[in-house]
């Protein structure tokens, strides 16, 4: 009685751990005094197959506490190369936050690419040969930015906007485009900028 027993504590706690994998070739078996067994060998025609369920993971959770930890891995790259370009860090770290997430290898659904999200034609125009390595990318990022400031007379706002749904557009609408993607990119950014900004 007691072994049995124990077995059965040990298979709960097993279950309450969140066993990360499949066990196979288990079984629940009861005798003929309804005791209950466990046991890789079924010995009985009342034994049934019994698998613990796999753990599910959450993704997104994961992804979100790994980047956590790579938020800071391109500061001094960003340092650097916003400082040539006259840009302000934070602005920098801002825009890859939102842009990519600190993903080098992230593509977009239009086929932007890596942390600063650039288009393949705008990464030839900067001459940025591989878009996927972090220091070409920021420093194409950072260059292009640098444009959309000097072409929208330092207007932050306009900036951005023309950084998310291009110069031409901004220009023609003359100010942010009623588009909710680019109106929530410009916020998401501003945002972000203002929390780097305390903290390098």
């Amino acid at each position: 009685m007691a072994g049995t027993l124990l077995c059965i504590c040990l298979t709960i706690a097993f279950l309450l751990a969140g066993i990360e994998h499949s066990v196979a070739g288990m079984y629940l078996c009861r005798d003929a005094s309804g005791k209950v067994n466990f046991t890789n060998v079924p010995n009985s025609s009342n034994c049934t197959a019994y698998k613990l369920q796999k753990k599910q993971v959450d993704w997104s959770i994961q992804s979100s506490i790994s980047n956590r930890s790579d938020r800071s891995r391109y500061d001094s790259e960003i340092r650097r190369i916003a400082r040539r370009y006259r840009v302000d860090p934070p602005l920098i770290k801002a825009i890859i936050h939102v842009e990519s997430d600190f993903n080098h290898k992230a593509i977009s659904n239009q086929g932007a690419q890596g942390l600063m999200q650039l288009m393949p034609a705008t990464a030839r125009e900067l001459r940025v040969a591989n878009p996927f390595n972090p220091r070409e990318n920021i420093d194409g990022g950072t260059r292009y930015f640098r444009q959309m400031l000097d072409s929208f007379g330092g207007d932050l706002v306009l900036s951005l906007a023309a950084y998310n749904a291009g110069p031409g557009l901004v220009s023609r609408t003359g100010g942010v485009p009623q588009i909710t993607e680019t109106r929530r990119y410009v916020s998401k950014v501003l945002k972000r900028y203002k929390v780097y900004k305390s903290l390098m």
